[in-house]
């Protein structure tokens, strides 16, 4: 299967109702605001997704609604990343009968592992996938910061590319320099003001949070990066500094970014901020800054 993994994906926000349950209204809500700002694609169950927060039953619930309403209109990527090995390739299964375009692979958490080790762990789940898959290197939450080798290890198996979320610009450059003669492998940058970087030294795109909200604004960057457009490049790089200063620093712990990304979601009406445990939403005071930080946004013609 071939997938153009390019461009814009967002790591999709999960949408919860305050009992914990999928909201569905929002899902779709959510789904038709991201494609209509011209996303390439969505990703699901990552890491602004809380995926280790949930159920495999309500995982499965999300991945099929989720398909279901995206209709093939942009890729689909699904996050596996478990404690469990039986349960990646339970929910690799499951995402691949739901009509999914491919799976996205992190080092497995809690325990912590060697890169021979992750080598290991690909060898023997890769043959188990019937999915393409993309490497994930999360180090902040896997313990695991992927070396070269495991990198390399993971194309020979069939990776189509990486999502790097290190924060480690050098790193980022190396892996594009690396794969430089293999264009089919995709470089996918997680941290979203490295786009523009990523795009002028030969990647190709980002998973970035800030898309669930401001899908448009991305996608902008983007083209304007693809075209080495420096002006349009450096008025937009000055909206996603606004967003980092603002929206993912309310709040002074780790979780705010994911909790700043719902809560631009709720005050925009597009769906609640409700949080997995163990993470709760903002409270009133973060809400009413985010609300302020929202309207300084919208008031740009770039949504």
């Amino acid at each position: 299967m071939s997938i153009d993994l390019r461009g814009i994906i967002p790591p999709m926000i999960t949408p919860l109702t305050a009992t914990g349950e999928l909201d569905e209204k929002g899902l779709e809500r959510l789904i038709e605001h991201l494609i209509s700002g011209g996303v390439h694609g969505i990703f699901l169950l990552g890491s602004n997704g809380e995926a280790p927060s949930f159920t495999y039953e309500f995982r499965k619930e999300l991945i099929s609604k989720a398909c279901t309403l995206i209709a093939k209109r942009v890729p689909v990527l699904v996050g596996i990343t478990d404690t469990s090995f039986k349960g990646s390739i339970d929910i690799t299964e499951h995402s691949r009968r739901a009509g999914a375009d491919a799976v996205v692979i992190a080092p497995p958490y809690y325990f912590p592992i060697s890169q021979i080790e992750m080598i290991d762990y690909l060898e023997t789940l890769v043959p188990k996938l019937n999915l393409p898959f993309i490497i994930y290197n999360m180090p902040s939450c896997t313990k695991l910061h992927l070396s070269m080798d495991v990198v390399s290890r993971a194309k020979e198996l069939g990776a189509i590319g990486i999502k790097d979320s290190s924060g480690n610009l050098e790193y980022l450059i190396d892996l594009i320099e690396e794969f430089k003669d293999s264009p089919e492998f995709s470089i996918i940058v997680g941290t979203e003001s490295y786009l523009s970087e990523t795009i002028r030294k030969g990647g190709h795109g980002a998973v970035a949070g800030g898309a669930n909200f401001m899908p448009g604004l991305f996608v902008e960057l983007y083209d304007a990066s693809m075209q080495n457009n420096r002006l349009i490049i450096s008025e937009l790089e000055q909206k996603v500094k606004y967003i980092y200063e603002t929206i993912y620093s309310v709040g002074k712990y780790q979780s705010r970014i994911t909790k700043g990304i719902k809560g631009a979601l709720s005050v925009m009406g597009i769906c609640d901020d409700h949080m997995a445990m163990p993470l709760r939403k903002l409270d009133a005071e973060g809400r009413a800054k985010i609300a302020t930080y929202i309207a300084m946004l919208v008031r740009s013609p770039i949504k």
